[in-house]
């Protein structure tokens, strides 16, 4: 085999088939990727805040016994929802003419700072140490929250 066929067996598939899918999956990615405002690395870093906060959230239930699949599908769709939430945002964007995407990007910085803090309980229900300034900050917020 040589390095030409290599390479375009590498770029489009081996089957009619491969190519297909890989087709198709290229064609979705782009659409999410258009309706979300780009692959830029705010959206980045929310996507990977919801990774580490599901699988973080996942080892925390495993630690304390409560795994529950109804939580975690709905955990799931929480983050799907976020996602149709930031879309909805460069939606709004398009229809007042910003040429930059103020409600996107607040959007996005809102939900990393949300996730942020999840990932931190989340830290916490593991073990792992955290700075004394953390761990104020979490009593205080979950002090607040307690009160309403």
């Amino acid at each position: 085999m040589s390095i030409k066929s290599t390479l375009v067996t590498a770029a489009i598939g081996s089957s009619e088939k491969e190519t297909a899918v890989g087709g198709a999956v290229a064609i979705v990615g782009a659409t999410i990727s258009t309706f979300l405002g780009g692959w830029d690395a705010p959206l980045k870093l929310l996507i990977f805040c919801m990774i580490v906060d599901y699988a973080t959230g996942f080892l925390g239930a495993v630690k304390r016994n409560k795994v529950n699949s109804d939580v975690m599908f709905w955990g799931g769709i929480r983050k799907i929802v976020v996602l149709v939430v930031i879309g909805l945002a460069v939606l709004c964007d398009q229809m007042v003419g910003n040429e930059t995407p103020v409600f996107r990007t607040l959007a996005l910085y809102f939900y990393i700072g949300r996730e942020g803090l999840s990932i931190v309980e989340n830290l916490g229900v593991l073990g792992v140490p955290m700075p004394a300034f953390f761990k104020q900050m979490m009593e205080q917020l979950q002090e607040k929250g307690a009160a309403k």
